[in-house]
């Protein structure tokens, strides 16, 4: 399989300032305003109802917050996931390519439009692509670590058994995710084949695989580079040296893993660029095609809204043409 190292669009240092990064993940958002809602589009629930795995006892009550005053530019959350679901975003002119999207949060949180809703104007009315956004468990007190793990593998056999139903090619369903969601994505592009739950039906003996991962601002180590929000919520302090590989994702990289594309801005000062070309240096030495840009400007959480005339605003035409080339070599099958 060929490696592709491409666009460095910047010089990078190896290092980031901790004092930057600790400033900017303090920096306190906005005020939550009242009155958020869950985003619109088709729902589909991830498990059969009262078979979550691991959760007992009835579902608590969804909490939405909007941190946006500003209508036009929505920035909602939800958090307090304890039935995952799916929304569905549909294109009238479809392309017949289906994309699994897990946005970020942090682990604490699931944000729904930069990194969800702020997707379609551009991947479903433009380019055709049937989006299904995942809302996933967060690692919370008494839960499984896996629990986002056997979402993600549950969320691609829902997709891959309604693929055919929807006119979508059931072997040609790629992964996307951001930030810590970038996490999920590739601890399910690493882990596609490890048991996270027990069947729950027949889409179970589906593969989990998905055919090619892109992987955006991700959070990929629990080591030195880590977001510390992410490995504190998700592997708890201190964790010993095993368990922190086996959550660092260049530590899990496998030469049967699909093909990644890997987006990044060098003057991230929250998970830092360094994550990337971790990963990148591991899927190297593992065999894996993978293409890595490193964008100049564009901080942390850039998603659908980087500055319109920066370069990082391309990465949405660099993915989808990444995508396109991709369906012309056999790598991406699972």
């Amino acid at each position: 399989m060929r490696s592709t190292l491409f666009s460095l669009l910047c010089s990078l240092s190896l290092a980031t300032s901790p004092a930057l990064a600790a400033a900017a993940a303090q920096r306190a958002p906005p005020p939550p305003v009242a009155g958020a809602e869950e985003a619109a589009g088709e729902h589909i629930a991830l498990w059969p109802a009262g078979e979550v795995p691991g959760e007992s006892g009835p579902a608590r009550g969804l909490h939405v917050v909007e941190r946006s005053a500003d209508p036009a530019r929505p920035d909602r959350y939800v958090d307090q996931i304890d039935a995952p679901w799916l929304v569905v975003h549909a294109p009238a002119q479809p392309n017949g390519k289906a994309l699994l999207v897990i946005p970020g949060g942090g682990y604490q949180r699931v944000v729904i439009d930069k990194e969800g809703t702020g997707l379609v104007p551009q991947w479903v009315d433009r380019a055709g692509y049937t989006l299904f956004v995942l809302r996933y468990r967060l690692p919370e007190t008494g839960r499984d670590r896996q629990a986002a793990l056997a979402d993600a593998q549950r969320a691609m056999r829902v997709v891959r058994a309604a693929a055919a139903r929807r006119g979508l090619d059931v072997e040609d369903i790629a992964v996307m995710g951001f930030s810590a969601g970038g996490h999920v994505a590739a601890r399910l592009a690493t882990g596609f084949d490890t048991p996270a739950y027990p069947p729950a039906d027949a889409a179970d003996r589906l593969s989990a695989r998905p055919s090619r991962a892109v992987l955006v601002y991700p959070v990929i180590d629990m080591g030195p580079q880590a977001h510390g929000g992410s490995r504190l919520r998700l592997i708890g302090e201190p964790a010993d040296a095993a368990l922190v590989s086996r959550y660092s994702m260049q530590d899990q990289v496998r030469a049967d893993m699909p093909p990644t594309l890997l987006l990044h801005a060098a003057d991230d000062r929250v998970v830092s660029v360094d994550n990337s070309l971790l990963m990148a240096r591991a899927l190297a030495a593992a065999g894996v095609e993978h293409e890595l840009h490193v964008f100049a400007h564009g901080g942390h959480g850039f998603g659908m809204r980087a500055a319109a005339d920066s370069t990082t605003a391309l990465w949405p035409d660099i993915a989808q043409r990444w995508l396109r080339a991709q369906t012309q070599t056999p790598e991406g099958r699972p």
